[in-house]
């Protein structure tokens, strides 16, 4: 890890800052400057969570998982959501004939972890693209609802932290994170819905499809965070690496997104940007009744 010769509080909240400035920028910008983004978190996170595995006993193919996520980068890009299943497919094919000629023991094992790699480390965090490219009538482009998104998962950790630390006392997960507690998890969710609420008004969506919007960001964002620490539990280790001063390592960072981001595109997709199918089944019901 790079010393930058400052405490461990003011290092956490320089990398924070630059970390955000950078993402803040990308996102904005969009394009090819988000596609750089997330390929650089590809890689990176993708390189950490094998050396987890590593540390389990287990070994996926880094080869075949870059692969995939080159290719999947690359059409998730271009918009070709049609491609998506053969390149899951032949790319799945591809880590059973990696094990089948090149494999080491265990078997089983590194082909599911290399599996779940593409997946997890991939082709999760690349619907970020597609949540940023969406549009309709109403809405130029999904930006607002992205940072709606990064709010609400900061506002989760600000109040998970906060709450927690001040008036929790039953254990959410005392097995994965002994840390976190059922108070702070309630107050999480309370910051970030509160948040969502007030950014998606300014953005012109309905209250409850914001309180919805909210509720999703905070469930999946604590869950996507578990998800990370049983990762890290099971492999015995404290971090999934240290390339980033004060925080740990990318997946540290990003763990509360990877969950949350195909969940929130997908919602928003269907209940903001394409309403037809609704209105289709509100005149069905009415035609019932």
């Amino acid at each position: 890890m790079i010393d930058l010769g400052l405490n461990k509080n003011a290092t956490r909240m320089l990398t924070g800052l630059i970390m955000g400035t950078i993402v803040l920028s990308c996102i904005i910008v969009g394009g090819y400057a988000l596609l750089a983004l997330l390929i650089v978190m590809l890689i990176a996170s993708s390189r950490e969570y094998v050396k987890m595995l590593n540390h389990k006993g287990f070994y996926p193919s880094l080869k075949v998982i870059y692969l995939t996520e080159a290719i999947l980068a690359t059409v998730v890009y271009f918009k070709r959501f049609d491609l998506v299943a053969i390149t899951l497919t032949i790319c799945a094919m591809g880590s059973f004939m990696w094990v089948l000629f090149k494999g080491r023991q265990p078997y089983i094992a590194n082909v599911a972890t290399t599996l779940l790699g593409m997946v997890y480390c991939g082709w999760f965090p690349l619907h970020l693209i597609f949540l940023r490219d969406l549009s309709c009538d109403k809405f130029d482009s999904g930006l607002g609802f992205v940072v709606l998104m990064f709010v609400a998962i900061i506002l989760t950790d600000i109040g998970c932290y906060y709450v927690g630390s001040k008036w929790g006392k039953h254990k959410l997960a005392p097995v994965i994170s002994p840390n976190k507690t059922i108070e702070g998890s309630i107050g999480g969710a309370f910051f970030a819905v509160a948040g969502a609420i007030i950014i998606g008004l300014y953005l012109g969506v309905e209250w409850y499809l914001a309180l919805f919007a909210g509720l999703i960001c905070t469930s999946f964002a604590q869950i996507g965070d578990l998800s990370e620490s049983l990762i890290k539990r099971d492999a015995g280790v404290k971090d999934s690496g240290t390339s980033l001063p004060g925080h740990g390592g990318f997946l540290d960072r990003t763990d509360s997104f990877i969950l949350t981001i195909p969940i929130m595109y997908y919602f928003c997709k269907c209940f903001i940007f394409q309403t037809e199918w609704m209105d289709t089944l509100s005149g069905m019901l009415k035609g019932l009744f």
